[in-house]
């Protein structure tokens, strides 16, 4: 598990890093494009940001603008999460190192392009649809509890920022119970607490009951 560390000692700490550094600017690069600001920006000309919750996430995206162009902004922010994650695992994999936690190191700095691209003003998404990609390609057990809790309580309830706290806040503890590896565990930490903070403000209207909640039917205004 620790294949990529040893890389850093045998080869020179240099080397190590470099490494690092490449898997994570490529996956950060790969996250910024965020579908949602892709195409109501510069397809539909009218940004999704500008509008309901100002989140550059699928559920605000659907909710103003709805259409066929909903699947174009779910390919998209799939896509990058799996080329992401494939890329990490692989150059992991070469380097003898393990491929789980090339996965996991990539999933990270995807997730921080899609919340903070660059090239967007650092303004995205809450990382639901990366995220769980991230999951998805990880783990497929991982991705159970992650989705299914995410499906049970969005169902339910009809708050899809109550299933992508459950998200976020399950998933360094199965990545716990499925990798019990600290390098791992910390890593599954810091993308779970990223999607949690990112449904702050969503926190606050569920406790103060001013949520809204998701119908099949879009609308421009409020949302996660």
């Amino acid at each position: 598990m620790n294949g990529i560390w040893n890389v850093v000692i045998r080869d020179g700490a240099l080397f190590g890093y470099a490494v690092l550094a490449l898997i994570a600017a490529i996956s950060y690069f790969l996250g910024c494009f965020n579908g949602a600001v892709i195409v109501s920006k510069y397809i539909l000309r009218d940004d999704v940001r500008t509008h309901g919750s100002g989140n550059a996430g699928l559920t605000n995206f659907y909710r103003t603008f709805g259409g066929p162009l909903t699947a174009v902004v779910i390919l998209c922010d799939v896509l990058k999460a799996v080329a992401a994650l494939l890329i990490g695992a692989g150059i992991f994999s070469s380097l003898h190192g393990s491929p789980i936690l090339g996965k996991y190191w990539a999933g990270l700095f995807c997730l921080l392009g899609h919340m903070f691209p660059c090239m967007f003003k650092f303004k995205g998404g809450k990382g639901i649809l990366s995220g769980g990609t991230i999951a998805l390609m990880i783990d497929w057990r991982i991705a159970l509890v992650v989705w299914g809790g995410f499906l049970i309580l969005a169902l339910i309830t009809r708050y899809v920022s109550l299933g992508s706290l459950w998200a976020g806040a399950s998933f360094p503890f199965v990545s716990w119970y499925c990798y019990p590896h600290p390098l791992i565990v910390v890593l599954a930490f810091l993308c779970g607490g990223l999607v949690v903070w990112q449904h702050r403000a969503n926190i606050k209207r569920l406790l103060s009951g001013t949520e809204n909640k998701f119908s099949l039917h879009h609308k421009k205004e409020g949302g996660t």
